[in-house]
């Protein structure tokens, strides 16, 4: 068989990998994880634009999102505390996962009650309930597709979880602005509410995975009940302390225990990965309707069109994880993000243009399709099993705080500068993560053999 044969059958293999059950089965999962947050971030930033809201507001607005951020403080609590009579009727996973559902259909409904030329506060309100549920769904999602397959699966899991994910964005992005044109962004927001009933469907469908727990994980718990001195458990208030370290100490103690120094440097990379891209993402829309494109311009370039770009990115990025492992994935996917950014510079000095729009989009798509892809899997692959939620929250968490945060400033950045300058700053918030990826790259050659 001739070198060019053997290749042939291992991409033919690697491909095969999208057509396993559970692999499948994340598109349905990925669009339930993807439909609410659009609804609270880009989408809700032009609603408010479109209806006269001050640019600056918008942005403070963008901080609903750090809510997203902070889901480490209680994924502990999804990955050990039962919700009566539904984890019984569902499983651990599934339970939490049709609670954040709910839940998000409810902020939803009420959103699209609200006047925001008057009741302001009040919308801000039920977009916080709408970003809570759908960061408590993220934490059972996320846990649900680790611990669902096996390794070297998660890459194919983390494509298909971004087409689910993206078809999401498609119906809460075109799907919204095109229901808003129509009729009302009202109208769109109660649409998008009725939607979330396929993320329900699935999760009463799917089957729980199996939660594995390994020796050397209950070891560490023994180990740390006992440096406190509450491995009795003879009272209440030992059994909660118990429980306390079990749940929320121990996840973190086993990460740093597992690479040593290393792990500041992999916080680091994960808290800078996606920074230039989320900062970039709460002004894109306004940006477009500064340029003077219309609502349904926007929704036939950057979503229908950028989502074939997008998919396309993905499916390669999860196959060049299967090929070539994390790290090489990782840097090309940090390379992309910083450039395809820095092309929006290139597009706020043009000449509004159809054609120019395209193009910009399409890179930016195709760049971060790929990125996250490799991102998700690599995320997926610091996790223990028997902490899953708790430590791919705290992964998740980093990866969008610090850009949560800095996002909240991009409206008075672009009032007090303009767009060109914007997004060059943006940009350039990527290169810390191309260094990190090269240091983790060089120090995994010095320790393999």
């Amino acid at each position: 068989m001739t070198a060019q044969d053997q290749s042939y059958l291992n991409w033919r293999e690697l491909l095969s990998s999208y057509r396993q059950p559970r692999v499948l089965g994340m598109i349905c999962l990925g669009f339930s994880a993807g439909l609410p947050f659009l609804l609270v971030f880009s989408t809700l930033s032009a609603w408010l634009r479109d209806i006269g809201i001050a640019r600056t507001t918008i942005g403070f607005f963008s901080w609903v999102g750090i809510t997203y951020s902070i889901k480490f403080f209680w994924a502990p609590v999804i990955d050990r505390l039962p919700l009566p009579w539904l984890t019984a009727w569902l499983g651990k996973r599934r339970s939490w996962m049709l609670a954040a559902q709910c839940v998000i259909v409810l902020g939803l409904t009420g959103m699209a009650l609200t006047n925001p030329h008057n009741e302001l506060t009040q919308l801000a309100v039920f977009a916080l309930l709408v970003a809570f549920g759908s960061a408590t769904q993220d934490i059972t999602v996320d846990a649900y597709r680790i611990e669902a397959v096996e390794p070297r699966l998660q890459g194919a899991m983390a494509a298909t979880y971004v087409f689910g994910y993206r078809i999401a964005l498609l119906a809460t992005g075109a799907g919204a602005f095109y229901i808003a044109e129509a009729w009302s962004w009202p109208t769109a927001y109660l649409a998008m509410a009725a939607l979330m009933g396929v993320g329900i469907a699935t999760t009463l469908i799917i089957r729980e995975p199996v939660h594995l727990i390994d020796q050397s994980t209950r070891e560490l718990e023994d180990h740390l009940e006992k440096t406190i001195g509450v491995q009795d458990k003879k009272t209440l208030f030992a059994r909660f302390i118990a429980w306390f370290t079990d749940a929320i100490a121990s996840p973190f103690v086993e990460f740093f225990q597992r690479n040593g120094a290393l792990a500041i440097i992999i916080l680091l990379l994960v808290s800078t990965y996606k920074i230039s891209d989320i900062t970039m993402g709460v002004m894109a829309n306004p940006f477009y309707l500064d340029l003077g494109f219309s609502k349904t311009d926007i929704a036939n370039i950057t979503k229908i069109f950028g989502f074939f770009m997008t998919i396309a990115g993905a499916a390669l990025g999860g196959l060049l994880v299967l090929r070539y492992g994390m790290l090489r994935p990782l840097l090309v996917g940090a390379i992309l993000i910083m450039t395809t950014n820095l092309l929006f510079v290139w597009l706020a000095v043009s000449e509004p243009d159809l054609v120019s729009l395209a193009i910009v989009i399409s890179a930016d798509n195709l760049g971060g399709g790929l990125a996250t892809s490799a991102f998700i899997a690599y995320l997926s692959s610091l996790t223990n099993t028997a902490y899953t939620a708790t430590q791919y929250a705290l992964f998740s968490s980093l990866m969008t705080l610090p850009a949560k945060f800095i996002g909240g400033f991009s409206g008075w950045v672009v009032d007090t500068t303009d767009y060109a300058y914007f997004f060059l700053y943006t940009g350039l918030l990527g290169l810390p993560a191309i260094l990190l990826v090269m240091y983790l790259m060089h120090h995994q050659k010095k320790v393999e053999p």
